[in-house]
């Protein structure tokens, strides 16, 4: 890989880091980057584990740092999600693109509705839902989420996020912290099994971990300070970008072509 290719990955490394700690999606980019550069689908996709992995870690530490994890809520919402992580990767050996298309599409239109259909009572802090242990029927569905996460991965933080406020009860803020922990904590193990596989290519998954990591601690440290109003304009502007790779109006990977191959 070329010098100016390196820094492109890196870059795009930053953004995804950026969007997919405050909102979902951005794995269209890191995915359309890593096919681009020759990967098949499935090792594009093990390798793009390596770039969550790194970005989650270096999110949960900088929320952790803000003191945005007060109970084991999160753990305990984490341990079902992991579990079907595991069973999403060993079955993804390949993926229909058709069915990342729909289910990313499916997810954003529920995401914007939530967003805008009475805001103070979707967004804020719901203390009923946060009473008592964590219950069977949010165990369940965080077990979905993170069997699709571990399948796919794309668009995951659009589930998790309307899990976490819709389901859990928490508000915007403190459900993208708590995402990103959920996250990292089956990355792990999503990672482990496409290392297993061979469906990883390290050179290009460090390289891409170098900007998420980067993107990742920023995105971070500006969801506590500038708080749910910044959050919602982030997860707009992210749905729109992947309406648009979906639609077919932007190809990430004809933006990168040119700019990976130049010496």
């Amino acid at each position: 890989m070329s010098v100016t290719g390196i820094i492109v990955v890196i870059i795009a490394g930053i953004f995804v880091g950026f969007i997919n700690t405050l909102s979902g999606g951005g794995s269209v980019i890191s995915l359309s980057l890593l096919l681009l550069l020759g990967l098949p689908a499935n090792i594009a996709n093990g390798t793009n584990r390596i770039s969550i992995f790194f970005q989650t870690l270096s999110s949960v530490g900088s929320f952790t740092r803000q003191k945005m994890f007060t109970d084991l809520r999160p753990v305990w919402l984490a341990i079902p999600a992991t579990f079907g992580a595991i069973i999403g990767a060993y079955v993804a050996v390949d993926v229909n693109t058709r069915v990342i298309e729909i289910a990313m599409a499916t997810a954003m239109v529920i995401m914007v509705f939530f967003l805008f259909y009475k805001p103070d009572k979707w967004l804020k802090e719901n203390p009923a839902l946060l009473a008592g242990p964590v219950k069977w029927w949010q165990a369940a569905i965080f077990m979905v989420v993170g069997f699709y996460g571990g399948f796919i991965q794309v668009g995951v933080g659009y589930f998790l996020l309307m899990a976490l406020v819709v389901g859990v009860g928490y508000d915007l803020v403190k459900a993208n912290a708590v995402k990103n922990l959920i996250v990292f904590f089956y990355a792990i193990f999503a990672l482990l099994i496409f290392i297993i596989d061979g469906k990883v290519n390290y050179l290009y998954g460090a390289i891409l971990s170098i900007g998420s990591m980067i993107g990742a601690v920023i995105a971070s440290y500006l969801a506590v300070k500038k708080g749910a109003g910044f959050i919602r304009a982030v997860i707009l502007i992210s749905v729109l970008l992947t309406i648009l790779q979906i639609s077919g109006i932007i190809n990430f990977s004809t933006l990168f072509k040119h700019m990976v191959s130049s010496p």
